[in-house]
């Protein structure tokens, strides 16, 4: 889960098929502390949005190299050739846009670090995507039929959200992923925290949402029974999160998905909910001291709050993963040991941590850039795993063994079994969801390997579905007391 697939330079190029277009996801470097799992959960949304798009007689196919099959299709050679890139794995995509092009293919980059940073992208492209890939793709297509591809496309995320086709889910290798029901309701979100990749310089991503009816028939239409929505954050419109609930509901599948911690303001709404299937949320606590959460202006309750929050979503039957940003400036040498006292005495379900990373063109990348803090723009460890500034009360080192003995303790066994549902019923299928996701990389490496991640996962996912309806049975009722009693294989949002 380390090595990209070798691209052979001797091979010789072979015919170019017209009207082929292939999509590519690169490799990226899998961090050893943290789960392989997570990488398999859904397919990249853009790219199968992107497809959707694609003219009837253009034939398009997805490639993800994190698959581990290989190296991307070239017989026949496709006649164009998208590649997302992200400043993670920059220097990979690089190299496929190299091979490609070498071989007569036409290229396309987009992604965020393409909009970030277009002059280092250019000198690889026959055409970079400068934004919203959905609205540029039909355009681009067109342009290479009619032989006057132009170098640079631009578009806004100003358009009708509600006009944008369902993914093309169809040509997915729907063996390799948990499941193929991405989702996404709403773009943008209220806060413009400073870290953040949505505060990017020239990114301006209104708040925009589709219509509940048009997300409930594409999660019915996908025939799986859980769906991951990757929104920013779903819970930024209260009012329009209730109405998608009532949507789901009906549906009688399970979910996850990101939400800030203030979606608790509202108790009526974290029922509501659970009532449509929610079984976990993936929570941006980022840190647990108020000073740094206002310095990234990160609009939340304060941290003191935090554990009676969680609570409520617990008593809903509604797992956590909480995500924290270690090396704020006001993080000193016990951050580390009193985030993890406190994710296990709040009994955390699963939980994330990044090294602060300040990504090109934020506003932390212009601070850190002034005050001469940055280490290096070697893109590749700027993956939130390495230290790539110099934090004001420790050195990168201590900060990056910190992060390691994070992943460490909360992925012990005895960490584990403090984190356990108070409730006895729940502790089953709690462990198995811990030991899966967190304890078995060796486990996980097979899986994707040959191809059994849907076929292993499907009957255990079936089965916290329909726990949860059970669950959600006596919650509607009001006999339910919570307490993780819904708790099932599928942790909230990984």
């Amino acid at each position: 889960m380390s090595r990209a697939p070798f691209l052979d330079p001797e091979l010789p190029a072979g015919p170019v098929r017209p009207r082929y277009a292939l999509l590519i996801n690169p490799f990226y470097s899998k961090d050893p502390h943290a789960s392989f799992g997570k990488h398999v959960l859904t397919p990249s949304l853009a790219l199968t949005s992107f497809a959707a798009t694609t003219p009837a007689h253009w034939r398009v196919e997805y490639w993800d190299e994190n698959l581990l099959d290989g190296r991307p299709p070239f017989e026949p050679l496709p006649e164009v050739v998208g590649i997302t890139v992200h400043l993670t794995f920059a220097e990979r995509a690089f190299a496929l846009a190299r091979w490609y092009r070498q071989r007569g293919c036409k290229v396309i980059l987009g992604g965020l670090h393409v909009l970030s940073c277009p002059e280092e992208c250019a000198p690889f492209a026959d055409a970079l995507a400068l934004g919203d890939g959905v609205r540029l793709w039909p355009r681009i297509l067109a342009d290479v039929e009619a032989g006057n591809l132009r170098s640079q496309y631009l578009a806004t995320y100003e358009s009708d959200y509600r006009e944008d086709p369902a993914p093309r889910r169809s040509i997915l290798p729907r063996r390799s992923f948990l499941t193929t029901t991405s989702l996404i309701a709403t773009r943008g979100c209220h806060n413009r925290c400073g870290f953040c990749y949505l505060a990017t310089e020239g990114l301006r991503m209104p708040y925009r949402m589709r219509d509940p009816a048009q997300i409930a028939e594409e999660f019915a239409a996908d025939g799986q029974p859980y769906g991951v929505f990757v929104d920013n954050n779903l819970g930024s419109n209260r009012a329009y999160l209730r109405a998608l609930c009532q949507a789901l509901r009906p549906l009688e599948k399970i979910w996850s998905a990101a939400v800030s911690i203030d979606v608790t303001d509202d108790l009526g709404l974290i029922r509501e909910m659970a009532l449509a299937g929610c079984t976990g949320v993936f929570v941006g606590f980022e840190s647990l001291t108020d000073a740094n959460l206002a310095e990234a202006r990160k609009k939340s309750p304060k941290a003191e709050d935090y554990a009676r929050r969680v609570r409520m979503l617990h008593d809903c039957g509604i797992q956590v993963n909480g995500s924290f940003v270690l090396g704020f400036d006001h993080d000193r040498k016990d951050v580390f040991a009193r985030t993890a006292e406190w994710v296990e005495e709040n009994r955390l379900e699963c939980s994330t941590f990044h090294i602060l990373t300040p990504y090109p063109a934020t506003p932390l990348f212009r601070q850190m850039e002034a005050e001469g803090r940055l280490l290096h723009r070697d893109w590749a460890r700027y993956d939130t795993a390495h230290a790539v500034f110099r934090p004001k009360h420790m050195t990168p080192e201590e900060l990056e063994r910190g992060y390691a003995w994070m992943y460490e303790r909360l992925f012990s066994h005895a960490s584990i079994w403090r984190r356990r549902p108070a409730d006895w019923r729940a502790v089953g299928p709690y462990l198995g969801m811990s030991y899966l996701y967190k304890r078995s990389n060796w486990l996980w490496r097979f899986l994707i390997g040959q191809h059994w991640v849907h076929g292993v996962w499907r009957p255990l996912v079936e089965v916290t579905r329909r726990r949860h309806l059970r669950f959600r049975a006596g919650l509607e009722a009001g006999r339910a007391e919570g307490r993780g009693v819904a708790v099932g294989v599928v942790s909230g949002g990984v």
